[in-house]
C-alpha cells in the first residue's frame, strides 16, 4: 500500500473552462458538493483507501523560530497556504494508478449548477523510509 496526499486548491492551479467560485454556487449547490465529498471519503472507509480529510479555515498564520523571545508572525508578503489550501485527504492504495483513478473522480465533484467541476487536484505520494545502506 502507498499513501498519497490529494491536495485541494482555493487558487494557484489551473482553471478548468467554465469554472465558477464556491463563493458564487447557491447554498443547494455548495451542499451537493459536500455531500459527495462525504460520500466519496465514506467508499473510500469502506474500501480501507481512506486515511485521513480536513477542509481548511481560510485564515493561518506564518510563524518561525527566530531565537529567544517571541517567534515572527506574518500575514504576508509571501502566498500562504490558506490563500492556497482549501483542504486536503490522505488515501492509502495500491499504487500511483489508484491513486490517480481516485483522485480523477474526486475532481468531479458537482459545482454550479450541479456540473463536475473538473478541479485540478494535486496528488503526492508520501516519502517512504529512506533506504539502508549496506556494504
Amino acid at each position: 500500500m502507498a499513501k498519497y496526499l490529494l491536495l485541494k486548491h482555493y487558487r494557484g492551479a489551473p482553471v478548468p473552462a467554465g469554472f465558477v467560485p464556491m463563493d458564487q454556487w447557491t447554498p443547494d449547490e455548495v451542499s451537493a458538493h459536500m455531500q459527495y465529498m462525504r460520500d466519496f471519503a465514506d467508499r473510500l472507509k469502506e474500501s480501507g483507501e481512506f486515511v485521513d480529510a480536513q477542509a481548511l479555515s481560510p485564515e493561518g498564520t506564518f510563524v518561525r523560530y527566530d531565537g529567544a523571545g517571541r517567534p515572527p508572525v506574518t500575514d504576508g508578503p509571501f502566498a500562504e497556504t490558506k490563500d492556497v489550501i482549501a483542504g486536503w485527504m490522505v488515501i492509502d492504495v495500491d499504487g500511483y494508478d489508484r491513486a490517480l483513478e481516485l483522485a480523477g473522480e474526486l475532481s468531479a465533484a458537482p459545482g454550479k449548477g450541479g456540473e463536475p467541476i473538473h478541479e485540478w487536484l494535486e496528488l503526492r505520494p508520501f516519502m517512504s523510509e529512506a533506504p539502508t545502506v549496506t556494504e
